[in-house]
């Protein structure tokens, strides 16, 4: 073999080494791209269940607030009542 033949051999034989790291760059960024975008879907999944946890909760804290006045008023009206029936046994 020629020194010239030897210099083209090498040079080819890097081509194909950059071609090939090209080649695996080239597929692992479309790899991240698509885990991007899953991520990307993923995220906006997860914001649109947030947002409907969050108007659940404010929905079940306001239903908490009217049973807690409820129980109150409740309770207000059977001291109410207690206090009459002793009154009535009271005079009796």
């Amino acid at each position: 073999m020629k020194p010239d033949d030897v210099t083209v051999k090498t040079a080819l034989d890097q081509l194909v080494n950059a071609v090939n790291s090209l080649e695996n760059a080239v597929g692992q960024r479309i790899e991240n791209q698509k885990d991007a975008v899953q991520s990307s879907e993923e995220l906006k999944s997860m914001l649109v269940d947030r947002s409907r946890l969050a108007e659940e909760l404010d929905q079940a804290e306001h239903r908490a607030n009217k049973l807690e006045e409820a129980n109150r008023e409740v309770s207000r009206r059977l001291v109410t009542a207690m206090e009459t029936i002793r009154a009535v046994l009271d005079r009796g």
